[in-house]
């Protein structure tokens, strides 16, 4: 269901986009890099983070992480990773196939200005070996998201 509902979120928001798919496992940043030929910082990882009683995602570049006092700063909350059981349940998306894209309910998204560091990202497309190659404005632009800085190396 996952990577069919990113195709579909694909085909009436971007047709031009093509989700690609690999015999391989890219669900790690190292196996996305390899898999697509690109350098960590460009894969796209999508995180969910629970923040209160709401659910929100932020996508960041692939050697990122979470910067709790950038965070902290500007949700005046301590980020909490939502549990892995729970994943699947609230984005409609495994655990290493997590998108901004053809989520099961809306939730508010968020992409850190590290992906602006690069000219093309790859976030996951709803499976562990699918995967969209796509500019990081038209990424924030078709998911609705808010640019932030949250994140550090």
């Amino acid at each position: 269901m996952s990577l069919s509902s990113v195709k579909a979120f694909l085909a009436a928001a971007a047709p031009d986009l093509q989700v690609i798919e690999l015999q391989q496992s890219t669900a790690t940043v190292a196996e996305a890099a390899a898999g697509h030929g690109v350098e960590p910082g460009q894969i796209a990882k999508t995180l969910a983070v629970r923040l209160g009683d709401t659910i929100i995602l932020i996508v960041t570049a692939g050697h990122m992480r979470l910067d709790n006092k950038k965070f902290r700063g500007l949700f005046s909350a301590k980020p909490r990773m939502l549990e892995l059981d729970a994943v699947e349940r609230e984005t409609g998306h495994p655990v290493g196939g997590v998108c901004p894209f053809g989520l099961a309910q809306p939730l508010k998204i968020y992409c850190d200005r590290s992906l602006k560091a690069y000219p093309i990202v790859v976030p996951a497309a709803g499976a562990i070996n699918a995967a969209v190659h796509i500019a990081p404005d038209r990424m924030a632009e078709l998911t609705d998201a808010t640019w932030i800085d949250v994140c550090s190396a």
